[in-house]
């Protein structure tokens, strides 16, 4: 493992080991070959998570949680990344969004997402608006005291069907020095409500059994006790959680790169080809040598934001680099490890070939490598005026 931790994330590290070889490991084939999570399955995990601690351990221990800071998380978060995430999601994170909640907000939703009572999802995606957030068409119009919801989201993902979701919606045009720009506001709004349909979505190849949901809002009457924060606050909101949403997807890459890269290098060494081990070949050789460049260096970038989010002092560009390099990182050392396997690399019956069919997503979620390079280009250029 290339990062230094603690003695007190040592001994958290060896409680998520434990864990996820009892809980999660054994059964990912056979997630995968069915395309699902058994209900059964996901509440037992669900339940023994809560019962070692790792359940909510994201929120801070005044409303319940674990209380993990940052840099605890990360640790937790990369040894998830070596798992099916169909599996391990069904081991809480509540979104931190719900920290915003309060009043009666609290009991309704931010409490029983702690206790796993309830379940969340995070609705910000539309068909016509993935990473183009302005061009979101879902709207919220007042009526007397009430909001009136339409539109739609999709590739809405969670583990299971969910009890409320946090949509976001425009609320409004404001008038900035950049221009007339949305008003976004964040609302809660509870699966059930008349004019509110859910339904599971498309299919994907990276993570089966993880559900991607559709939703669609025909004229959804919400309470003004039902937006989350304030009006127009939402891209603020989403800006928190997505920032280190996509720290942890960096971690969660290192350690499904550490993954493949101990199954790659195990088969270089044992597998003989001429002779001798494969891994005694510098189109072989080389390609570990890379792959330990580049996790020790994700890791590294990882460690960095983390502690600068620890801090305080984490921005969009320091987020943006993790997800864009550590995902990429992933991504070629999965494809390298295929190489390496050659046809065994694509037989159902190892699990490289569903390794790298998981790696592939992580490019794209939480804002794909084209977006986080346009927040990097724009956190160099904009100090300058352009």
């Amino acid at each position: 493992m290339n990062i230094a931790v603690s003695h007190e994330n040592e001994l958290l590290l060896n409680t998520v080991r434990s864990f996820l070889k009892e809980e999660i490991y054994p059964h990912e084939e056979l997630v995968d070959r069915l395309g699902d999570v058994p209900e059964e399955l996901g509440r037992q995990i669900e339940t023994r998570a809560k019962e070692v601690g790792l359940y909510a351990s994201n929120l801070p221990e005044d409303v319940g949680g674990g209380g993990l800071n940052y840099s605890a998380m990360a640790v937790v978060e990369r040894e998830y990344g070596k798992t099916s995430h169909a599996l391990h999601s069904w081991i809480g994170r509540p979104t931190e969004l719900l920290l915003a909640c309060k009043g009666d907000q609290i009991e309704r939703y931010l409490a029983p997402c702690v206790t796993g009572e309830k379940r969340e999802l995070f609705a910000l995606t539309e068909p016509e608006a993935g990473s183009d957030v302005m061009g979101m068409k879902t709207n919220a119009r007042r009526d007397g005291d009430d909001w009136i919801l339409n539109g739609s989201k999709h590739f809405i993902s969670g583990p299971c069907m969910p009890d409320f979701a946090i949509v976001f919606a425009t609320t409004g045009i404001d008038e900035t020095t950049r221009g007339p720009r949305k008003r976004v506001t964040a609302f809660l709004v509870d699966v059930g409500l008349p004019g509110f349909n859910i339904r599971e979505g498309n299919k994907c190849v990276s993570y089966r059994g993880y559900k991607t949901f559709a939703l669609s809002f025909d004229n959804v009457r919400l309470g003004p006790d039902q937006i989350l924060g304030e009006e127009g606050n939402g891209l603020e909101l989403s800006g928190k959680w997505l920032g280190m949403g996509r720290i942890w997807v960096g971690a969660t890459c290192c350690g499904k790169a550490e993954r493949i890269m101990e199954l790659a290098t195990d088969w270089a060494a044992n597998r003989k080809q001429f002779g001798k081990p494969i891994g005694s070949f510098q189109a072989t050789g080389f390609r570990l040598a890379d792959m330990a460049i580049g996790l020790r260096t994700a890791d590294l970038l990882v460690t960095d934001a983390v502690q600068r989010a620890d801090a305080g002092h984490m921005q969009d560009m320091d987020a943006a680099m993790v997800k864009v390099y550590c995902s990429e990182m992933l991504n070629k050392v999965a494809d390298d490890t295929v190489q390496i396997f050659g046809g065994m690399g694509l037989m159902e019956e190892l699990p490289i070939q569903r390794l790298w069919r998981d790696s592939r997503l992580e490019r794209i979620w939480d804002g794909t490598s084209e977006i986080q390079r346009h927040i990097i280009t724009r956190s160099i250029l904009r100090p300058l005026g352009a």
